[in-house]
C-alpha cells in the first residue's frame, strides 16, 4: 500500500489522519479481531512516540481546511504539499515497519496477546520507536525492530535487560557492532584481537600509532568496559570464576608497548553481550516451552 501523504489524485491537501488510518484500514481488512488489537496497541503506541508525525498531520488538516476556504495562495499550497512530501520516505518506512512488527508478534500466538498489549511492553515500544526515528542508518533501525519483535514473542530476559539493550543500541556505533558479531561467529574459536580485525577489514593492519589502531583500541575498551566481550575465564562447579594464576616474571622487556592487534590474548562475548546477540541479530528468537 502507498501512503498517500496528504494527496488525493487532484493534488489537494486531504485534512485527515492518513498515517494511522491509512495503515489501520489496511490491517481491519486484513482480520477484524485480533491482529486489530495488536496493531491499535503497538501503532499507536509508537506514532505518539514520534514527534513530526503529529506535526505532519496537523500541518495537513491546516493546510486544507485554509485551501478549501480560500485561505491559502497557490505558493503556500506547493510550499505545503513540498513539505509533506519530504517526509513521504519516512512515512512508508514507517508503514512498512510497523506492518512487519504486527504480522510477526501476531505469528506468536493467542498466548502473548496479554503481554504485547501490556503497558510494560508498549512502554519498550515507545523507546523503541523514538530511538528509529532518531537513527542515523538502517542497521541501527533493523536492530531495534528485532528486539522489539522478540521481546513481544519471548521473556528470555527482564524488561529492563531489554531497556539495557535499547541503550547499547543507541550508544555504540556500527563498528563496535561489528566487533560483536565477529566475535560472536567465531565462538567456538575464540578470536584474538588481530583475528577480529582481519575478520572485519582484511589484511595488513595498520600500524599501532595510526589513526585506526586508535579507534580499533576504543572499539575493544568501549565493549570491554561496557559489559559486552570480556577474556575467557575459567569457572568452578558453581560457576563461580577462578582466579589466574600469577604469570612468571619476565627476564627482560621487549621495549615495546602490547599492539592495538595483539594476537594472544583472545575474547568472547559476556552473558549480556550473547543475550544481546540473540535478542537484537537473530532474526526470530525461540519462545520458551509455556512462557507468555
Amino acid at each position: 500500500m502507498k501512503v498517500n501523504c496528504g494527496m488525493e489524485e487532484d493534488n489537494k491537501l486531504v485534512p485527515r489522519d492518513y498515517v494511522v488510518e491509512s495503515i489501520k484500514a489496511e490491517i481491519e481488512l486484513a482480520s477484524p479481531s485480533r491482529r486489530q488489537r495488536i496493531f491499535e496497541a503497538i501503532a499507536l503506541a509508537a506514532l505518539g512516540s514520534i514527534p513530526w508525525v503529529g506535526g505532519v498531520i496537523a500541518a495537513a488538516s491546516v493546510a486544507a481546511d485554509k485551501i478549501k476556504t480560500g485561505e491559502a495562495t497557490a505558493e503556500k499550497e506547493r510550499l505545503f504539499r513540498d513539505w509533506l512530501q519530504q517526509h513521504q520516505e519516512k512515512l512508508q518506512s514507517l508503514h512498512l515497519t510497523l506492518n512487519g512488527i504486527v504480522s510477526r508478534l501476531d505469528s506468536f500466538g493467542d498466548e502473548v496477546e496479554r503481554r504485547i498489549t501490556s503497558e510494560q511492553y508498549l512502554t519498550l515500544v515507545r523507546k523503541t520507536f523514538r530511538q528509529w526515528d532518531e537513527a542515523d542508518t538502517e542497521e541501527k533501525r533493523k536492530l531495534l525492530v528485532q528486539l522489539i519483535m522478540n521481546a513481544g514473542g519471548t521473556r528470555i530476559v527482564s524488561d529492563d535487560i531489554v531497556r539495557l539493550f535499547l541503550d547499547w543500541i543507541e550508544l555504540y556505533h556500527e563498528a563496535h557492532f561489528a566487533v560483536i558479531r565477529e566475535i560472536y561467529n567465531k565462538r567456538n574459536d575464540p578470536p584474538t584481537r588481530y583475528d577480529i580485525w582481519v575478520g572485519i577489514y582484511g589484511e595488513p593492519v595498520p600500524k599501532d600509532n595510526s589513526a585506526e589502531a586508535d579507534l580499533f583500541r576504543m572499539f575493544i575498551r568501549d565493549l570491554s568496559t561496557g559489559g559486552v566481550i570480556r577474556q575467557p575465564r575459567e569457572t568452578d562447579y558453581d560457576g563461580r570464576f577462578k582466579k589466574r594464576p600469577r604469570p612468571p616474571r619476565r627476564s627482560a622487556s621487549t621495549g615495546t608497548m602490547e599492539s592495538a592487534f595483539e594476537d594472544t590474548k583472545t575474547y568472547v562475548l559476556t552473558e549480556l553481550g550473547s543475550q544481546f546477540v540473540h535478542y537484537t541479530m537473530n532474526e526470530l528468537v525461540d519462545r520458551l516451552p509455556g512462557q507468555s
